[in-house]
Parts: structure tokens; C-alpha cells; sequence
């Protein structure tokens, strides 16, 4: 009677009910469905990138001089470390094939190969796999949620690492490092280190963010940054690597200096004008007002010119 009175039809109203509490049980099946569902990738990191050398990444070269520890924020036990190196270490065969480890690969050559496993009924990325160029070293990097290793599990070059999505950027946590090193003149990374990595895409670039934390060697948290732009015609080139004695050396030899004779060291501050305490780093010169200490530090004589010689006419 209601409806008469209203001038509406009560058929087509229950129709009208019928649809309205059809699409309510739709919407809500949805939001179901969707809040079951496990969190997607925010970016496709997926496919080949090309190293970008920059002011984080200069042109590797010959690498770092010796005795260069500059904004680095390394303690005593790592400054003996690298005072005591010398890079005759890679002529031993137990060293010659040893790859890149994870915070050290993207410094190279670093060219990357980015692909991913999916889940085939949920389409959710369970593992990305970041192939670097230099040994061909891969970092599975896992996003399915599984716990960390126990801390008797073995450590390996690459580490575990576990993923997450923080917006759109990839947070990365690393664990179980072997032994490494974070520049190529004797500064180590111990096997205590752990790092927290941050894959950011921006369009056709990719940039990776690496946190070295290290209670041995590090007296503040090292971070460092690096670059690569999209290139579909990268191909990795493939990297075999046999031991064989290169250089002969008696048996039983170990390369390295005794502390204080290392001919080297001081040659990198004279050479360029560093004061001595800036040139041994440590985490107090990565600090904004160091620079206002630098100005009141000496620098050392420069290095003698080199004799030239005449040639007689």
C-alpha cells in the first residue's frame, strides 16, 4: 500500500532492492579479494641496464691510490687493514676468480641483467634476480616473506637478502656477506656487515642506494650511490675465470706489507695537498662541519718533481 500511495511500482521496486544488495555483495567480495591478496610491485625493475659513471662512480681506472681513504668512515683495525695491502693479493690463486660481492658490484663494471619469478596464479613477483656484469655474480633477492637465515647458515658473496616495497621504491635488507671490501686499495668489509639497499626507478633510470653497516671496520654507517640507464640492447658477456699462476711465487707466499713499510702511503696526500688526517678518513671527516676544520689542517710537502733527462744533442 505504501508504494501505490507513493505511486511506485512494488514489482519494479524489489527489482531495485534486488540490484542495489546485488552490487553491495560485489563490492565487498572485491575489497575481500583485495585486501586477501599479497602486496604487487610498485615498479618493473625488470629488463637491461647500462652503468652510468658519475661523481659517485667516476671512471674506475687503476682505481683508488694507495693510502686514499677520504670520506670514508673507517676506524683503526680497518686503516691497518688497507696500510698493509697491496694489490699483488690478486696474483694468489685462491683470489684471482673471486666475483664481486653484492655492495661492491654495482661499482663494476656493473652493467645489470634484472629479471623476476612470479607466482603463475597470483602474477605477484616472488624473487627478483639482479645479475651483475663483472663475474656474473646474482643477487636473488627474495619477496615472498620467508624469515631470515639462522646465524649459523653460510655466508656466501652475494648475501640473503629479503625485499619490501616502501612506496616505489625496493627496500632491501642483506645478510650473511662472506668477507669483502668497499674500495679497491685494502679497505675491508668483515663478515659481521649487514646493508640496507634501496632500488629506486625514475622512467628510464635506476638508481641503487647501499648502506653498509659493519660493528668491525666502519665507525659510522658507509652509504654510497649508484646509476644505470635503460638499455635493451645490453648483452652480458660471459665470464669464465680458471686460476693459473700468472706471476711465480715461492710456495707458502702471502702478499702483504708489515705495518709502516708499505713504500706507498705517502704519496696520495703530498701528491694531491690532502692534510694527513683527512687522508686517513674516518667517520668524524664525513661530518658537514669537517670542512670548516680543514682549513686549519697542514698539508704535507708536495712529492719531488721527477729528474728529467737531457738527451744530448
Amino acid at each position: 500500500m505504501r508504494y501505490l500511495q507513493n505511486g511506485l511500482n512494488p514489482t519494479k521496486m524489489n527489482r531495485v532492492t534486488e540490484l542495489k544488495a546485488g552490487a553491495l555483495v560485489v563490492l565487498a567480495t572485491g575489497m575481500m579479494i583485495f585486501n586477501a591478496s599479497p602486496a604487487v610491485a610498485q615498479m618493473d625493475l625488470a629488463g637491461e641496464w647500462r652503468q652510468k659513471f658519475d661523481e659517485d662512480l667516476p671512471d674506475r681506472g687503476a682505481g683508488p691510490d694507495v693510502g686514499d681513504y677520504t670520506g670514508m668512515p673507517v676506524n683503526d683495525a680497518d686503516r691497518m687493514r688497507a696500510d698493509t695491502w697491496t694489490a699483488q693479493k690478486w696474483e694468489a690463486l685462491e683470489h684471482e676468480c673471486e666475483p664481486h660481492p653484492s655492495d661492491y658490484a654495482p661499482w663494476g663494471p656493473g652493467s645489470l641483467h634484472v629479471s623476476s619469478t612470479m607466482d603463475p596464479h597470483t602474477m605477484t613477483v616472488g624473487a627478483w634476480h639482479v645479475e651483475f656484469e663483472w663475474m656474473q655474480p646474482v643477487q636473488t633477492i627474495w619477496m615472498d616473506g620467508r624469515p631470515d637465515l639462522p646465524q649459523w647458515a653460510p655466508a656466501t658473496w652475494e648475501g640473503f637478502s629479503r625485499g619490501e616495497w616502501v612506496a616505489d621504491m625496493l627496500k632491501v635488507t642483506v645478510t650473511h656477506l662472506k668477507e669483502g671490501w668497499i674500495q679497491r686499495n685494502g679497505l675491508a668489509r668483515s663478515s659481521k656487515a649487514h646493508l640496507s639497499e634501496y632500488f629506486i626507478r625514475h622512467a628510464d633510470y635506476l638508481t641503487e642506494v647501499i648502506i653498509v653497516h659493519d660493528p668491525i671496520y666502519l665507525g659510522a654507517p658507509l652509504v654510497r650511490g649508484a646509476n644505470w640507464v635503460v638499455d635493451p640492447g645490453y648483452q652480458p658477456f660471459p665470464s669464465t675465470c680458471t686460476p693459473a699462476v700468472e706471476v711465480p711465487h715461492p710456495k707458502g707466499w702471502v702478499p702483504y706489507f708489515l705495518p709502516g713499510l708499505n713504500p706507498q702511503l705517502g704519496e696520495y696526500p703530498r701528491k694531491f695537498g690532502v692534510p694527513l688526517e683527512a687522508a686517513k678518513g674516518g667517520p668524524e671527516t664525513i661530518l658537514p662541519w669537517y670542512e670548516k676544520r680543514l682549513q686549519s689542517l697542514p698539508t704535507p710537502p708536495p712529492l719531488p718533481k721527477p729528474a728529467t733527462r737531457r738527451i744530448p744533442k
